[in-house]
């Protein structure tokens, strides 16, 4: 029988209410003011001396929680691995502070995970695995390492400075890296200091780009998380690096030598040196062409003076505070299907459409996978072959 509106809902568990509050990251507070009701109300929702009605359930599993209703009707919350135990790239005090948004990006990146696994029956198809022919530690040479990710993606630094802009650049490296095996998502998060952040695995390794950011940023963020992948390590990554210093040891270690290699690999050692030549102080003014160059962030080019000893701390960070005001929106724009197939990637929309194809998905399925309604799987599969993903 169907619930009415008004109807208290039977058989939510206090726990599985909490659990789910919490592990969003939200207060008592925060679903107060969303429900607009007063917060005692929501303790005893919590602790089991009243229940909310079922549209207040609706409410809250779709418009705070975002998670499926038959998950509030379980009777103990369901097994579910802890931020902190997935990733160990940011100090605790970080990971307390992830917004609700971004602890649902997670859950919705594992999600695509397993949906991989599924459409795949386990085994990646993919000729070449970049994950598995490259695997690197922190003590494998940058340069070196740097050079070989390049070859195996095939892209030859000519090609890159002929790119005519960041966009293209950005859909010429995810296209490269999804041809090597690992699937790339994106999202606009809300929280803007996230970065991005990987998921590895010996199968379905992916990388997921916050979309809010500069199309120069997400170019960084794509090899600073390919670099975790041949780590073999999840992360998450903050757009500054002012959490280094409160890492442990081997976790700082780890950060660093994702940092460098993605400056290795964007801007490589040699051709970058011999750019300097003829250049004098003030060595930042070259930050801005160099950056055109390579298809970079400006903050990029700096770091590799910075670690040159070229320039300065103090002028770096300067620097940075300066532009950090003039980043172009990385957003894409109010087309709702475009919008998608950036987020989705070409890789896995052509994965899902091509079972869809041949019978092993049905129209509802194929819509589940995507992430849409029934009625806007034409639209998707149009935009998809019309025209190639963009950046």
């Amino acid at each position: 029988m169907t619930k009415k509106p008004g109807f208290h809902t039977l058989g939510v568990q206090p726990a599985v209410l909490r659990w789910a509050r919490e592990s969003q990251g939200y207060s008592l507070d925060d679903v107060a003011i969303h429900l607009k009701r007063d917060i005692g109300e929501i303790v005893a929702w919590e602790t089991g001396a009243a229940s909310p009605t079922y549209a207040q359930l609706e409410n809250l599993v779709y418009g705070l929680y975002k998670r499926p209703l038959a998950v509030f009707f379980l009777p103990a919350p369901p097994a579910e691995r802890k931020v902190k135990q997935q990733f160990r790239t940011l100090p605790d005090s970080e990971l307390d502070r992830l917004a609700a948004d971004t602890r649902y990006q997670l859950r919705l990146a594992h999600a695509y995970q397993i949906s991989l696994h599924e459409l795949n029956d386990g085994v990646n198809s993919s000729p070449r695995k970049i994950f598995r022919d490259l695997p690197l530690t922190t003590q494998s040479d940058v340069r070196q390492a740097g050079d070989r990710v390049r070859a195996y993606l095939g892209i030859a630094l000519d090609a890159q400075i002929g790119w005519k802009s960041a966009e293209a650049a950005l859909k010429a490296w995810r296209s490269a890296v999804e041809a090597s095996g690992v699937f790339v998502f994106k999202h606009s998060f809300k929280q803007k200091t996230i970065s991005g952040f990987c998921l590895a695995d010996d199968e379905f390794p992916l990388i997921y780009l916050n979309n809010s950011t500069a199309k120069t940023r997400q170019i960084f963020s794509l090899f600073h998380e390919l670099a975790h992948l041949l780590l073999k390590v999840n992360a998450i990554s903050t757009v500054d690096d002012a959490h280094l210093q409160g890492l442990p040891q081997r976790e700082r270690g780890i950060e660093r030598f994702c940092n460098a290699l993605a400056a290795e690999i964007l801007v490589p050692s040699a051709d970058f040196e011999s750019q300097l030549t003829g250049i004098s102080a003030p060595y930042d003014d070259a930050a801005v062409p160099l950056a055109r160059r390579y298809h970079v962030s400006r903050e990029s080019i700096l770091r590799r003076l910075l670690d040159r000893g070229l320039i300065d701390q103090s002028k770096y960070e300067a620097k940075v505070k300066q532009w950090a005001a003039e980043t172009e929106n990385g957003g894409s724009g109010g087309d709702y299907y475009a919008t998608q197939t950036t987020y989705l990637g070409e890789g896995y929309m052509r994965l899902v459409f091509a079972k869809h194809y041949q019978g092993r998905l049905t129209l509802e399925q194929t819509a589940d996978y995507l992430g849409v309604r029934t009625k806007s799987v034409a639209g998707l599969e149009e935009a998809l072959f019309r025209n190639a993903v963009p950046a």
